[in-house]
């Protein structure tokens, strides 16, 4: 049985920033960390975006064993007992702690049909195998237009992949973008030579010899070499639901990122905690979350007393567009669009109440901060109050 002042569950870019976060005020401590997957931290955004344009591969290590750390890899934790402060994988090793953080991420949500003819693009095994169909130029159809759809999609494209996407909504990225700016999406993907097929529901997907076919509701079809899903996640909470912790679609955490137990802590794409510039609790699943979110439960865990109050933002390249975002962005509501350029370059600010709830910066870039502190305002805002007001 190893013991830890300080044990991690899960092998992400949380896992790592809490480590770091550990070390900024406890230099000596053991700390162990238990990650399923066999590869040590590395950063994600790459897999989706710099790695499909040239950059090194190597540069995607976040070097976590370099701070100091013991690392289990290639092992999932099976059970949390609190009452002994104790973990066990599955492998039957045991793991004892004063302090635990749960990073256990989430997982891909996954078709009822399908089975291994579909990759759930999430993991660095997923990118390697991607990656050597792509340099063979395939074709492959994108089920997805959200986050990870619309990256795969232009990331294989710019490979020279013929790329079909298949997705349920009017326009790529419906359910963020206002309805103007996802349907332009679907022209300007066309010119870059994606076939986009927005209002279809996939319905099944069958081997045809040594390809795939892929079907919808409506009876298209379309037959590929390689499939790959961007239908969201879901936070794995199983471990913490099973122990008694208060799950609540992600782990329940107060402003010391502590859960219902005070010393057993959750961060990143698991963790749900109140933001107060939106006076909701929220829970994000993108990399400046991960990261700053980490490296404060590290911090907490080592005795930090400072509140958790970050605002995350979170970002994608779309072919030669690219955006930052901060806050809710809801298209359901009302927005106002501040276009220098019309779907090249701008700001729209989602508002809600007269306050603005979330800001997106298109092609836009500097303007997180004050995107920030804008959203903290109380207001009331009227659409005059915000044209110019970031840019």
């Amino acid at each position: 049985m190893a013991r830890y002042p300080y044990l991690i569950v899960g092998g992400g870019m949380t896992a790592d920033a809490a480590v770091r976060g550990i070390r900024e005020l406890d230099a000596n401590a053991p700390i162990g960390l238990v990650g399923a997957e066999t590869d040590p931290p590395y950063a994600r955004p790459p897999l989706s975006k710099a790695l499909w344009k040239g950059q090194s591969f190597e540069s995607v290590w976040r070097k976590t064993a370099d701070v100091g750390v013991d690392l289990h890899l290639g092992r999932r934790v099976t059970t949390l007992d609190l009452p002994g402060k104790r973990v066990v994988d599955d492998r039957g090793a045991e793991y004892t702690f004063d302090k635990l953080l749960l990073a256990t991420g989430g997982t891909p949500r996954r078709l009822p049909f399908g089975g291994e003819h579909v990759t759930y693009f999430r993991t660095l095994d997923d990118y390697r195998q991607l990656r050597a169909l792509a340099d063979h130029g395939k074709s492959f159809a994108v089920i997805g237009g959200g986050f990870i759809g619309s990256e795969i999609a232009a990331a294989l494209a710019i490979q020279g992949c013929k790329v079909t996407m298949l997705f349920p909504d009017d326009g790529i990225g419906a359910r963020v973008f206002p309805e103007d700016l996802a349907r332009f999406l679907i022209g300007y993907y066309g010119e870059k030579g994606v076939d986009v097929q927005p209002g279809q529901r996939v319905s099944g997907i069958a081997e045809s010899g040594s390809r795939v076919v892929v079907e919808t509701k409506s009876g298209l079809s379309v037959t590929v070499d390689g499939v790959v899903a961007g239908i969201g996640i879901s936070p794995n909470t199983d471990l913490a639901s099973a122990a008694g912790l208060v799950v609540d679609d992600g782990v329940v955490v107060d402003e010391r990122l502590r859960t219902n137990h005070p010393d057993v802590f959750a961060a990143g794409d698991v963790a749900r905690f109140f933001a107060p510039a939106l006076g909701a609790r929220i829970r994000v699943e993108h990399e400046d979350n991960a990261l700053t979110m980490g490296r404060a439960a590290g911090r907490s865990m080592a005795g930090d007393p400072t509140p958790y109050a970050h605002l995350p933002f979170f970002y994608s390249d779309l072919f030669e567009l690219g955006y930052e975002a901060v806050g809710e962005l809801d298209p359901r509501g009302e927005s106002v669009a501040d276009w220098k350029e019309p779907f090249r370059e701008g700001v729209v600010y989602y508002l809600s109440g007269g306050r603005v709830r979330g800001v997106l910066l298109w092609n836009t870039w500097g303007q997180v901060d004050p995107a920030r502190a804008l959203i903290a305002e109380p207001g009331p805002f009227r659409a005059n109050d915000l044209v110019g007001r970031l840019s």
